[in-house]
């Protein structure tokens, strides 16, 4: 399973980081309206990802206790028919996340700049794990250190946690 060492804030605002991002010659790579359809599975993280008309069905598995954030995932690329309805069929949906997502790219970690339906404004990185661990955590760290990011502020969960939390709280 590919691997990603992960890190997630909420912002008030995204313009300190795209400032940052501005001054390190950091490019926004591609904007994203995506939807992420969660399902209720036994283990892990099940989702849905719908970006225009590509679907992406991704897995997670994901210690969210420990002190930094790894994510083990598996991705499989859907081409035919209506991938929402089809899995709908077949799993019980349990939220849905809409976001509009800048991506960013550096030192093999994927910045994304997030602003999430009912949720705000969120920053994640995301740093690909492509030898060692140890190599994949000092790139990590470089880039935290780049962005000034006080990492102890860090949300331990995904964006399902806190669309059912929120939802949980309304009712």
């Amino acid at each position: 399973m590919p691997l990603n060492l992960e890190l997630k804030l909420k912002l008030d605002t995204h313009e300190n980081v795209e400032s940052i991002l501005k001054k390190n010659n950091v490019c926004v790579s591609e904007v994203i309206d995506q939807k992420d359809v969660y399902y209720f599975v036994k283990n892990g993280l099940l989702k849905l990802r719908i970006e225009g008309e590509k679907n992406t069905l991704i897995k997670y598995l994901r210690d969210e206790s420990g002190n930094d954030r790894w994510s083990n995932y598996k991705i499989i690329q859907l081409t035919n028919g209506n991938a929402e309805k089809f899995l709908s069929e077949l799993f019980t949906t349990e939220t849905i996340v809409k976001k509009i997502r800048k991506l960013y790219w550096l030192l093999n970690t994927r910045i994304h700049i997030d602003v999430v339906e009912s949720l705000g404004n969120f920053l994640e990185l995301e740093t690909i794990v492509t030898g060692k661990r140890e190599e994949a955590i000092g790139r990590f760290n470089k880039v935290i250190e780049i962005m000034n990011l006080d990492v102890r502020k860090q949300f331990k969960c995904s964006y399902r946690d806190l669309m059912l939390q929120k939802q949980n709280d309304t009712n």
